[in-house]
């Protein structure tokens, strides 16, 4: 199992210099990837975590740490894709691709605060449907010129779309999402499946058999597909995985694999007192190191 980690992108440690610092940290430990997040608003009357109140962009982040790294894979855990247009998403993670070198690995969503789709000029109906034609329209997008789509939901007129992604036929499609619709989708039609922040850690097999069921049913082997866990780490007594001891959290990660994930990423993101505006980042930071070190892979 490959294990990664989340580049500070919530609240006040989200910084240039920390989103450098991690990223060249996390290299030269040998984590196989970093990754980001997406949030675009915090609507005024909605009850949500702090952790969502201030969120870079998570393609520009990976951007940046690109730009300050060689190695290390640059996952977005997760973009939802209805709110730019295939063609402008295309582009923009086209040309990540191109910059990292071929790093990419692409994790998308159909998003689900009605306030951001609101904000983004995006329809709330059919997301599902919308979805798997926005997928066909991106490969399409990545694939041989002469370019045309013609869809229900989304057109490209005829074009040539150039630069493509080093990846080819395209950098993996990861997707998100927990209902049985999203699951089957992931192994219908995607490279493999992200889980959320809010997943219980104890029971991934069970999404995971239900991507492996639908590849199966599709003719598909679920062998060559990825499976993601966000892992959620957080600085506090021990209530279940990936929480406690470094220690504890550590020895966590073999049970993990065990139910068929064959990737983690360290998120401290989602810890209350990291990904909070009002965190203090020098703190933030060292607790970012410590785990870092703790939790380098062997």
């Amino acid at each position: 199992m490959d294990i990664g980690f989340a580049l500070p992108v919530s609240g006040s440690w989200a910084t240039p210099r920390n989103v450098a610092e991690v990223a060249r940290r996390a290299e030269a430990l040998g984590y196989a990837s970093v990754w980001t997040f997406q949030r675009l608003l915090v609507p005024e009357e909605a009850s949500l975590p702090p952790v969502y109140a201030s969120v870079l962009d998570p393609v520009v982040a990976l951007g940046y740490a690109a730009a300050v790294t060689e190695r290390v894979r640059l996952g977005t855990a997760i973009v939802n894709l209805p709110f730019q247009s295939p063609a402008v998403l295309g582009k923009q993670l086209a040309t990540l691709d191109v910059l990292s070198d071929g790093r990419l690995d692409v994790g998308l969503g159909l998003g689900w605060s009605r306030e951001e789709f609101v904000a983004a000029g995006a329809s709330f109906r059919r997301r599902g449907a919308r979805a798997e034609e926005y997928l066909a329209c991106l490969r399409a997008l990545w694939g041989q010129d002469r370019v045309e789509f013609d869809g229900e939901f989304y057109r490209v007129p005829v074009s040539n779309v150039l630069p493509k992604p080093v990846q080819r036929p395209h950098p993996p499609i990861l997707l998100g999402g927990q209902a049985p619709a999203a699951l089957a989708r992931a192994g219908r039609l995607a490279d493999g499946w992200i889980s959320n922040s809010r997943a219980d850690l104890t029971r991934l097999s069970d999404p995971v058999e239900q991507v492996r069921r639908a590849a199966r049913d599709s003719g598909r082997d679920p062998d060559t597909l990825r499976f993601v866990c966000r892992g959620v780490v957080r600085d506090a007594p021990r209530t279940g995985p990936l929480t406690g001891s470094l220690d504890e959290v550590r020895a966590d990660l073999p049970a993990l694999a065990a139910q068929g994930v064959t990737e983690v990423f360290v998120d401290l993101n989602f810890d209350p007192t990291i990904g909070h505006p009002d965190a203090d980042p020098a703190a933030s930071m060292r607790r970012a190191h410590a785990v870092l070190d703790a939790l380098a892979p062997a």
